[in-house]
């Protein structure tokens, strides 16, 4: 369409195109008709930019911060929701989250005592390849492996739920290396299972054993051979996932564990800096980075922090009960925080002073949080409803909603939907155990 658009323009001003001759029309004519192929030509050109499209690499999105910056997307739904473009079977038991890269889809499910990581079609849901990597995960509340993938340079990282950790070719599956956190790192699988969405970064693999002989370990990207690992800090293991944040020009990675939250260098290991936390049970919210603070949230009743970064370590700014995320996400947009707080609701905090600006206790129970283009998507546990909400401070604003079907008959009873929703080239996935559910979310 935009080549025949430019060649119409050149026709028009070339009166020798053979395309068309200066005498198919008079001279008002032609420049009205010039006008509007040339306003054609801009709106075309300009869809791109318009209708913006993204992968989403690993866990919270492309920078771990659960956004994505498509747009484009529907700003509220039919009855009913938005339409369903596929649904697979095949996904396994487990609560891991997805990847998309390249039309490919990954994630990881269990199948009887063993558990794999998958390859499907992000467009059809074909299953494309599985590879196994280690032994069950068996849990109360329900088996299987519970971390996303990260997918980078023709790679793709998965990190079992007893500790396993594989890279393979993300076109063929192909195993590449395979390294035990427990065995090659001497870690100790925690409760819960390792749950940690690993961390690619300037090849580097970041992982979080936890143990004596360091907590945090750098693998080599393309060989899995150990960099470093950080001796100076040296807790156990949680459930969180590590980011890497800029902090006065430095690279560092920064992890939440039980009883520390801390920043440690990319290059050489050396803890940073550290600020303690209460955490209690169990600590599985993604940290928050921006603007030289660092958010973290803990749920049990424990509630949330913000710590300033300076040349002299991590202040405190607050520490307050205004956000208890047990494991739905926290999303900050501008100004604010959003996701859901225990006994407090799906609630709206102020970053920098930690201030409640709006909660609702009624409209959706519990769960997990996603965020493209000035919407985000909330996900009840308990009832699988997917509610599409306004980004914006002034309160709960809802914009349609619809409840995930069908729905796993296979899952323990003591599980829950605890799959994150992912945002993708137009696209929204949806997970309850082995099964995947895919809608078409483009305007």
């Amino acid at each position: 369409m935009k080549e025949l658009l430019r060649q119409l323009l050149l026709g028009l001003e070339n009166s020798s195109s053979p395309m068309l001759s200066p005498c198919s029309f008079r001279n008002l004519e032609k420049k009205l008709l010039m006008k509007l192929l040339l306003f054609l030509w801009v709106i075309i050109t300009a869809i791109p930019i318009l209708c913006q499209a993204e992968d989403w690499p690993n866990w919270r999105g492309s920078d771990r911060t659960g956004r994505s910056l498509e747009t484009g997307l529907l700003q509220s739904w039919p009855s009913g929701g938005p339409i369903k473009a596929w649904t697979s079977m095949e996904a396994g038991m487990g609560y891991s989250g997805f990847s998309v890269v390249q039309g490919g889809l990954y994630t990881m499910g269990a199948f009887g005592k063993e558990e794999k990581l998958l390859a499907f079609n992000a467009t059809t849901g074909k299953k494309i390849w599985s590879l196994p990597v280690g032994e069950l995960l068996t849990n109360g509340w329900g088996d299987g492996p519970r971390m996303t993938p990260s997918v980078t340079d023709g790679k793709v990282y998965a990190l079992g739920g007893r500790g396993n950790l594989v890279c393979a070719d993300a076109r063929s599956g192909k195993k590449i290396w395979q390294v035990s956190l427990v065995d090659d790192l001497g870690g100790k699988v925690p409760n819960w299972g390792y749950t940690e969405s690993i961390l690619v970064d300037q090849g580097r693999v970041i992982c979080t054993p936890g143990g004596s002989k360091g907590a945090i370990a750098a693998l080599d990207a393309e060989t899995g051979k150990l960099i470093w690992q950080s001796k100076q800090f040296t807790d156990a293991a949680q459930y969180s996932s590590p980011i890497m944040i800029s902090n006065r020009g430095k690279r560092e990675y920064v992890q939440l564990v039980m009883q520390n939250l801390v920043g440690i260098s990319a290059n050489t290991g050396n803890l940073s800096w550290k600020s303690s936390w209460t955490g209690r049970t169990a600590v599985i919210p993604t940290p928050v980075f921006d603007d030289g603070c660092v958010f973290i949230s803990s749920g049990y009743g424990v509630g949330c922090k913000l710590v300033k970064l300076s040349s002299s370590g991590a202040r405190d700014v607050y520490d307050n009960k205004s956000m208890k995320n047990h494991h739905g996400g926290v999303i900050k947009v501008k100004d604010h925080l959003y996701g859901y707080s225990d006994q407090v609701g799906w609630a709206c905090i102020e970053f920098n002073s930690g201030d409640l600006i709006w909660n609702d206790k009624k409209s959706l129970g519990k769960g997990a949080i996603a965020y493209a283009d000035n919407r985000f998507y909330c996900q009840g546990e308990s009832d699988g409803r997917i509610i599409l909400i306004e980004a914006t401070p002034q309160g709960w604003k809802p914009q349609g909603e619809f409840t995930l079907s069908p729905q796993s008959k296979n899952r323990n009873p003591r599980g829950k939907i605890w799959t994150h929703p992912v945002i993708s080239n137009g696209k929204m996935y949806l997970r309850d155990q082995e099964i995947i559910i895919c809608h078409d979310i483009k305007i």
